[in-house]
């Protein structure tokens, strides 16, 4: 196992930049708004051979209390226990503030070893900065600059010997490109889907304070994550690797979406954006509701939004144990499931209450089973004796004088299953007959619940030039 390095201090010190920049991502979201980081999040960090794991922490604040920054630093705490070093970064250009020094007191009492990070060094702003940190009492000061990449060296020294002592010294070998940027802007779409071979991700959405976070921590048994009556806790799109029957499973903790309209904020903007490339790039989407306010607007548009991305699909109604009437609650949810959703027939959804952990197996079950089918592969002898069955059954409408052929059809691409019916006459063919097969495909190989996609295709026809 590599070494683990926690980089903490106060708030708007430079922390996640430096975790994007040792990372080689974008993932942890950086904006001058103090505050920004409120959860933990670990990712591989690198400088040249050497590899280690880097969890990146939120500010540090002088609170002892059931407040959400009392939460937030026991996260830290946690972060700093897990660690064989500590980097303590404070803002060189701002100085050193009583909170470092009151941090730099506690950081004197723990276990790993710790090193001072003097961020923002670049030119001669920092310099007095830099010669306060020696103050702090916690051995040389080492000047960097997360935004620039300044001081890198350093870092490499100090971690080698860390390594080297923990027996961890290894080739960190190649960077793969999935390591680089799990969530790639310009990625080929297809080739990610196909060639992965690596967990299931699962993106955990929904509107805020619905409990997401609150079902990740019981899934995995632990406090990993913030939770509390606050709405809007968590901002960063937070990956857990974690197993259940043997399979790994890549839990992706997300920012609660509301509706663009009520978007104003810069931040939240930049939180709305990430939670969108998780669902992107997820394979499975965990839809989480609300029991007392099942499927409003905005939950029927995060479902579509997954949908269109050709995600799986799967339902979870929280706080399903405060119910009353649980006959009338699953009757209203189907109903709307089916109207609303028409598109995707039998939509897998799950009555759970993540603050009990009722019916989390059973939820993850049905996690499994719609990832499966999202992975279907349906030989091409078999999908053409099928559709032969099909047009037997209803012909295709004539068009022009002419009966519409559909002469054969494959399956191109799975995740999700993609499908190729080669036509005579591709724009002819009314969308009701599309929808006619695509039902059909659904109810013969077992696609419930999951996106189709039917595309036609027509050959060009050697004998028309082009004027």
């Amino acid at each position: 196992m590599p070494i683990k390095v926690a980089v903490i201090g106060r708030p708007n010190v430079g922390k996640s930049t430096l975790f994007n920049r040792l990372t080689g991502t974008r993932h942890a979201l950086v904006d001058d708004t103090p505050g920004v980081t409120r959860d933990r999040r670990e990712g591989e960090g690198r400088i040249a051979d050497l590899s280690f794991r880097l969890i990146d922490t939120a500010g540090l604040e002088d609170a002892f209390d059931d407040s959400l920054e009392a939460r937030m630093r026991r996260q830290t705490e946690k972060a700093v226990e897990e660690a064989d070093i500590v980097f303590m970064l404070i803002d060189a250009r701002a100085g050193v503030t009583p909170l470092d020094s009151h941090f730099a007191d506690w950081l004197r009492r723990v276990r790993p070893p710790v090193v001072v990070l003097a961020n923002k060094c670049e030119g001669r702003a920092g310099m007095s900065g830099l010669a306060e940190a020696y103050a702090l009492g916690l051995g040389d000061p080492v000047p960097i600059s997360a935004e620039h990449g300044e001081g890198m060296g350093e870092l490499y020294d100090i971690l080698r010997k860390v390594a080297e002592e923990k027996g961890e010294l290894g080739d960190a070998g190649p960077r793969s490109k999935e390591e680089f940027e799990p969530f790639p802007d310009d990625a080929d779409e297809e080739l990610v889907e196909e060639e992965h071979v690596g967990p299931i991700r699962l993106a955990v959405v929904g509107r805020p304070n619905v409990g997401k976070s609150t079902l990740v921590n019981r899934l995995i048994g632990e406090d990993r994550l913030l939770t509390g009556p606050e709405a809007g806790i968590t901002r960063d799109a937070i990956e857990v690797e974690w197993q259940y029957r043997g399979r790994p499973i890549k839990l992706v903790d997300t920012a609660g979406l509301r509706r663009r309209a009520r978007i104003s904020e810069k931040l939240e903007r930049l939180s709305t954006a990430d939670t969108r490339r998780a669902v992107k790039y997820a394979h499975v989407v965990l839809l989480v509701l609300d029991a007392e306010m099942m499927l409003e607007k905005q939950d029927l548009t995060i479902a579509r939004m997954a949908l269109e991305e050709g995600r799986a699909l799967v339902i979870a109604a929280n706080k399903w144990d405060i119910i009353r009437d649980k006959n009338a609650a699953s009757r209203m949810l189907r109903d709307r499931l089916d109207t609303s959703l028409a598109q995707v027939r039998g939509v897998p959804w799950v009555p759970v209450s993540a603050a009990r952990g009722n019916n989390l197996d059973k939820l993850l079950d049905a996690v499994l089973d719609t990832y499966d089918r999202w992975n279907t592969r349906v030989p091409t002898a078999r999908l053409n004796r099928w559709l032969e069955d099909m047009l037997e059954a209803h012909p295709t409408p004539l068009a022009k004088g002419r009966r519409v052929r559909i002469r054969y059809m494959t399956q191109v691409k799975a995740r999700p299953p993609t499908f190729a019916a080669f036509v005579s006459q591709a724009a002819e063919l009314p969308d009701s007959y599309v929808r006619y097969l695509t039902g059909g495909l659904r109810d013969e190989f077992g696609l419930v619940g999951v996106p189709i996609r039917l595309n036609l295709r027509q050959r060009k026809n050697p004998y028309v030039t082009e004027n």
